[in-house]
């Protein structure tokens, strides 16, 4: 009697630690399909310099019953998909003769200089009012700035909130009746002298600037705060 109530506890743990096997299979099958696809997709994008890729794979149906795949799972992208903000993953087993989509979300975050408070309009920037954080860039418009110092000095024209990237068209580096630093080139001569801004712009820019000498009205590149370069 006593033989045959240990043998039936021996069978009853077996049976529980088997079917706890049986049961984390699964699970850890899917866990391996949201890896593959994840890895996949890294290998399809070139992370952003000084920034960070990435990947994040959706839940898949915990009701699906997958098999263990014996060798490595074979992954795609299926269709023309572009590498946007989310891509569909085909992650197959060959052997076994299952195959799974797999929703995938992907974000590209690179260093922006962000507003640290709300500013307002006339706000002369100060490093008190800028920030840098990493943002998904690609779906931001316009010109934006990844470092603080060269924006410091710069005049807001457009109101810009709490958070929100700082852009070209929100701010003007040189603004109308500023005045300003010419430097003018040509074969390695440089002059440098002063003149009066005839309008409003930022890093790259072009704006009229009157040269306080001469009264002389030329186009100038901005190339920082209250400097531009001209070429003679």
């Amino acid at each position: 009697m006593f033989y045959s109530r240990l043998t039936c506890l021996f069978i009853g743990i077996f049976l529980i630690i088997f079917s706890s096997i049986i049961a984390s299979a699964p699970t850890n099958q899917l866990q391996a399909v949201q890896e593959a696809a994840e890895k996949y997709v890294r290998t399809l994008i070139t992370p952003p310099k000084h920034g960070e890729l990435n990947v994040q794979a959706g839940n898949i149906d915990s009701r699906l019953h997958l098999s263990n795949c014996p060798f490595a799972l074979d992954v795609s992208v299926p269709g023309r998909q572009t590498l946007n903000k989310s891509v569909t993953v085909l992650v197959r087993c060959p052997n076994n003769a299952w195959q799974v989509y797999v929703p995938t979300q992907i974000s590209l975050l690179t260093p922006i200089v962000v507003a640290r408070r709300p500013l307002d309009r006339g706000i002369t920037l100060t490093n008190d009012d800028l920030t840098i954080q990493l943002v998904d860039a690609r779906f931001q418009r316009g010109q934006t700035y990844t470092d603080t110092v060269s924006i410091i000095g710069s005049r807001i024209k457009r109101v810009v909130g709490i958070g929100q990237p700082v852009q070209g068209n929100d701010i003007c580096m040189v603004c109308r009746s500023d005045e300003v630093m010419i430097t003018a080139s040509s074969n390695g001569l440089n002059i440098i002298t002063k003149g009066t801004a005839l309008g409003d712009g930022a890093l790259g820019e072009q704006i009229k600037i009157r040269n306080s000498k001469s009264n002389k009205i030329v186009d100038a590149t901005i190339i920082s705060v209250d400097q531009v370069t001209v070429k003679f």
